[in-house]
């Protein structure tokens, strides 16, 4: 009779360990990226929020080696991207540009929103500041705001200014210019900034208030007759502020950066963090930046980006209120 083999127990240990190693290793997630991201845009195409996105999405697919996708869900001032956004899974492969308009204005013209700013959402980076400017069509009578003001008490009613949309930066830019200037001018809301611009170029609007128009500056397609910010902008250094120009108070700093839903894992939060910041160091995103009338961001930590997000949330609700806009 044949004794029956009894293996040494440590090599029985060592066996079934390296057979739990091998599963193990076969159901591991590989890392973080390994397949495309989607960056939600609560704007429309060809817009300003919508050229900030695409090319931090084109350099930080070069940084990660993953394709970042812009996905445009346009509507209700931003809130329809940032719901879906807020519903999505948390695992990094969906992500959202936020706003002051989806952190902060949205919060008190839309009361009944379906996401909280906050909770619903995690921090990734800033990436830039930018103020509005005032435009007008090239061939406009109106040189300057004191011509806008001017005209608009002139003819109360009758001059208007066109937006992104209802709850848009361009709509409440509008609304606290009307409080501040003491004028009676309307509102012309359309589906995106870009035909909005499209209706200014073409004169069918007075003016717009709105960021990320300089490139219609230079080609003399639209005229800036000032800046709503503290200091002028570098890429427009011969426009007044407002200040200058004789409207003292009038600031709209608007900016951009990126959330994830709330329960990212942080290191993902963390990957995607220096993705972004090493794309805003690149000179060319920060030129590209200055000539769409942005202050380029330095970078900052997650941590430091919603310190930024929630002290000033409750200004830019201020804002709002201060400016008596409402949802027409």
């Amino acid at each position: 009779m044949i004794e029956s083999f009894k293996a040494p127990r440590h090599w029985l240990c060592t066996f079934f360990a390296a057979i739990g190693l091998a599963q193990a290793g076969a159901h591991a997630e590989p890392a973080f990226p390994h397949r495309a991201i989607t960056l939600i845009v609560g704007w429309t195409a060809g817009g300003s929020a919508d050229n900030v996105a695409r090319l931090v999405a084109m350099r930080m697919s070069s940084v990660l080696g993953q394709q970042v996708i812009v996905d445009n869900r346009a509507g209700a001032g931003g809130n329809i991207g940032s719901d879906l956004a807020a519903r999505s899974k948390a695992d990094g492969y969906t992500i959202m540009l936020a706003t002051v308009a989806s952190h902060g204005w949205n919060s008190v013209l839309y009361p009944g929103l379906n996401y909280k700013p906050i909770e619903d959402f995690a921090p990734i980076g800033l990436i830039n500041t930018s103020p509005s400017t005032m435009l007008v069509p090239t061939d406009s009578p109106y040189k300057t705001v004191r011509d806008v003001i001017a005209a608009a008490k002139a003819r109360p009613g009758k001059l208007d200014y066109g937006s992104a949309g209802v709850g848009s930066s361009q709509h409440l830019a509008g609304a606290m210019f009307r409080k501040i200037s003491n004028t009676d001018v309307m509102h012309i809301p359309f589906k995106g900034v870009a035909p909005a611009l499209t209706e200014l170029m073409s004169g069918r609007v007075d003016f717009v208030i709105s960021t990320g128009a300089i490139p219609f500056i230079k080609t003399g397609k639209l005229r800036a007759l000032a800046v709503a910010a503290h200091q002028r902008l570098p890429g427009l250094p011969d426009v007044p502020t407002f200040d200058e120009a004789g409207v003292p108070g009038f600031y709209t700093d608007s900016w951009y950066g990126l959330v994830a839903p709330a329960g990212t894992p942080r290191p993902v939060l963390e990957t995607l963090n220096a993705a972004l910041n090493k794309s805003l160091q690149d000179p060319e995103v920060q030129r590209l930046f200055v000539e769409q009338g942005a202050f380029p961001s330095k970078g900052m930590t997650p941590d430091a980006f919603w310190s930024f997000v929630k002290k000033q949330m409750p200004e830019a609700a201020e804002q709002v209120r201060n400016s008596g806009a409402k949802l027409d």
